[in-house]
């Protein structure tokens, strides 16, 4: 074993690691150390082998991949070195959960929908420690109390489904730290979390390695939040490492074009940028500026807008909640999801909508879609109030109105091509004289989003995370709509596939004329997109403005705390 000349001595080594699957090279020689009670960020593109590397260290990695002659993942405990890789499958079993743990990008799928919680954190125990059943269960009430889980014993016999996003995340780090290990593996942990949440639980997981003296390699694709959490940082590029260093070194004074694209490319809150600059760009270019609007090119945009008859206009919008019994619904809510709301949107702007998760952005938003009934109010659209309006009226409707989803991989069906998922809404809608005719306006389309026209015969599966989203918005344009409303449309995307759509929703506002609704988790996004922003909380409107005035002067101390929360370079 070699001995470590530093204070402290390192946990982990990862010496020349190299992985393939088939004839494709995914990690190329990768090198890095972790120190006991440090954290190691990894940060890069999806694809870059962020994830590869963390499953390596696991013992996860899938039967397909094939670990090259001279890679080495050297674990240091007790004195002691163990390369991981020359274990059989259970000596691993016994090192990972116990002295190497890791805690998944989505918690809804890494918990089992059909045990309850507190049994999923108590099999780790009971397989790791010499404990009976009833202290493993005052172990794992202890956990959530550790990881400020609100009622314990209620989220213990709770399933995941009656959890919230942020509570679920929780589950996940106390099933990491319930063997307390010496390192701890975070992939993407807060991806899915809105900024407050997010901050919660990055505070959480600091508090947790102080006390326990822990070491952590955090993934992340949010250079903000690597900034936050990490002291080193290792920037990966298609399998390989292109920088690694201290932190503020790093990003203050990023040595590779690949590192300052990644940093550029996340948009700022004291400027707004013309088009957003993505990696390519400075790939091409190391000393790429990026275009900034004035204030007045901003106020010229605004009075032209505002000078018009508002596409949408709600009034006193409200969608409640009422529970059901054998004896028939309660008079009584349970839910104010909308709370009597108004607001106006007006041609050719972007209202951005923000809160934490249940706050009622995206009821409101399924509400003026008139996919939820509104309890009570007025939805204007183009000077009619629509939801007066029957069944038929309703469907014609929607080829006026679109939606952008959240996640690319469930709102596209998997078994159609690409053909038949952007020109099936047209021939519902009657755009389009015949079949052939379709085909030419999805090629035109597909094009139009950056992607090609052969693409039409592939499936979804056949395509990245950013690739299925411009396929996503390539079907809302096939009916032309006026109206599209983006919810969460690109929360899944790493940061410079997240610009190059941001980028392309703004050519297409440009050139189509849309409105749009942008709701995001991510305030800097939504600030980036937007001319007014609402700020909603508990279903209830607390504030409405110009989006450089709130981010600049929040008028709540709710508002405060969102901004407060955004992590920061």
């Amino acid at each position: 074993m070699n001995t470590s000349t530093t204070s402290q001595p390192w946990i982990i080594e990862v010496k020349n690691l190299t992985v393939s699957f088939g004839e494709k090279q995914v990690l190329n020689n990768i090198n890095f150390k972790v120190q006991q009670g440090e954290t190691l960020g990894i940060v890069g593109e999806s694809g870059s082998g962020k994830s590869i590397t963390s499953l390596a260290i696991m013992g996860l990695l899938s039967p397909l991949a094939k670990i090259h002659a001279g890679s080495e993942i050297l674990f240091h405990q007790n004195g002691s070195t163990i390369n991981l890789l020359e274990l059989d499958t259970n000596e691993i079993r016994k090192i990972r959960g116990n002295d190497i743990a890791m805690i998944f990008q989505e918690p809804m799928t890494s918990l089992n929908p059909s045990l309850r919680c507190g049994e999923q954190v108590e099999e780790s125990i009971l397989l790791h420690q010499k404990l009976s059943k009833t202290e493993a269960k005052a172990k794992v009430i202890s956990l959530f109390e550790k990881v400020k889980l609100p009622n314990p014993e209620r989220v213990y016999k709770a399933y995941p489904h009656e959890l919230s996003g942020g509570q679920k995340q929780r589950v996940m780090i106390a099933m990491a730290i319930a063997c307390e290990p010496k390192l701890l593996i975070a992939d993407e942990p807060t991806t899915a979390l809105d900024v407050t949440v997010q901050k919660a639980t990055l505070d959480l997981l600091k508090e947790l390695q102080q006390e326990e003296n822990m070491s952590m390699i955090f993934i992340s694709h949010d250079l903000g939040v690597i900034a936050n959490v990490c002291e080193e940082v290792l920037v990966m590029f298609r399998g390989d490492v292109v920088e690694q260093g201290n932190v503020t070194d790093i990003f203050n004074n990023p040595k590779e074009n690949y590192t300052k694209g990644l940093i550029a490319c996340r948009p700022r809150l004291e400027e707004r940028y013309k088009r957003l600059p993505t990696v390519k760009d400075f790939l091409n270019d190391a000393n790429h500026q990026s275009e900034i609007y004035t204030t007045e090119e901003r106020e010229e945009f605004h009075q032209k807008i505002y000078n018009q008859t508002p596409i949408l206009e709600v009034k006193n919008l409200k969608k409640y909640f009422y529970p059901s019994s054998l004896f028939g619904q309660s008079d009584v809510p349970s839910v104010k999801a909308v709370d009597d709301i108004s607001f106006k949107v007006f041609p050719g702007e972007t209202l951005g909508l923000v809160g934490e998760s249940g706050s009622g952005k995206t009821t409101l938003s399924r509400t003026v879609l008139l996919l939820e009934k509104p309890t009570a109010g007025e939805i204007f659209f183009n000077g009619t109030d629509i939801s007066k309006l029957k069944k038929e009226e309703i469907r014609k409707l929607r080829r006026d109105i679109q939606i952008i989803f959240q996640d690319p991989y469930s709102s596209l069906n998997p078994r159609h091509t690409i053909a038949q998922i952007i020109t099936e809404p047209m021939e519902v809608h009657k755009i389009g004289s015949n079949k052939k005719e379709r085909l030419e306006t999805a090629k035109t389309l597909l094009e139009k989003v950056g992607l090609l026209a052969s693409d039409l015969n592939k499936y979804p599966h056949e395509f990245s995370g950013g690739q299925r989203q411009r396929v996503g918005i390539a079907r809302a344009l096939a009916l032309q709509p006026k109206f599209i409303i983006c919810d969460e449309s690109v929360s899944a995307l790493d940061v410079s596939v997240q610009a190059q759509v941001l980028n392309l929703l703004n050519d297409l506002k440009s050139e189509y004329g849309f409105t749009y609704i942008f709701i995001s988790h991510d305030l800097a996004v939504v600030k980036y997109m937007s001319d007014q922003l609402l700020v909603m909380q508990h279903g209830e409107m607390k504030e409405l403005d110009d989006a450089d005035k709130v981010y600049a002067n929040p008028s709540t101390t709710y508002t405060q705390e969102l901004i407060a929360s955004i992590p920061k370079l």
